[in-house]
């Protein structure tokens, strides 16, 4: 006498034969190809550059010999999900000091004040631009970015920094070099860092 499957088993068979089918449909090779000449927007950039004369600099300007041209810039900006890190490496600039590096809005000109202001995260209301922040509350190395750069013996250096945000539809243009060895933080003066001394341009996605 033939036998007969039990009801559970032909639902199941044909449960599984359902999900073929569906899988089948959502093949890989169904799928729209990415355009790998475009970076994703949480990818990691480099920049490099060397620093030269304004009138012959294109991405690297070299202001005042503290900065001089011929000195290399390696700039890189590592997005995750809710911070950013950067990390400047720099050779060929004046051995055993101290540099204060922050990220600005405009990208490099013919002079220093070409950058524009500090970016920062939360923009400070107060702030213009004949007057840039000064506020701690919005001038602070959580809200902006700013590395401390300790040169040695050979003029070599490296600096990093992690914060709490990420870019969106604003993202910093430039990486400019200060005279100063640290950034101040008390009211009035925060986030100031003596002259500019070169300015390296980014170019993010």
């Amino acid at each position: 006498m033939r036998s007969h499957p039990p009801p559970g088993a032909v639902l199941a068979v044909a449960m599984l034969a359902a999900a073929g089918l569906s899988l089948t449909a959502c093949s890989s090779d169904d799928l729209p190809e990415m355009d790998a000449t475009t970076p994703a927007k949480d990818a990691a950039t480099q920049h490099s550059g060397t620093l030269a004369p304004p009138e012959s600099a294109t991405d690297a300007v070299s202001y005042n010999p503290a900065a001089p041209p011929g000195a290399e810039v390696t700039a890189e900006v590592v997005p995750a999900r809710d911070s950013t890190t950067v990390e400047l490496t720099a050779n060929g600039l004046q051995p055993d000091r101290g540099y204060a590096v922050h990220a600005h809005t405009n990208h490099c000109g013919t002079t220093g004040e070409a950058a524009g202001p500090h970016f920062q995260n939360r923009v400070d209301p107060a702030a213009t631009p004949d007057k840039p922040s000064v506020d701690p509350a919005y001038a602070n190395p959580n809200n902006e970015i700013w590395l401390d750069l300790r040169t040695d013996s050979q003029g070599s250096a490296t600096a990093r920094t992690t914060v709490p945000f990420t870019f969106t539809d604003r993202t910093p243009a430039s990486l400019v070099v200060h005279d100063k060895p640290t950034t101040a933080t008390s009211p009035g003066q925060a986030g100031t860092a003596g002259g500019r001394l070169a300015c390296f341009t980014l170019r993010l996605p």
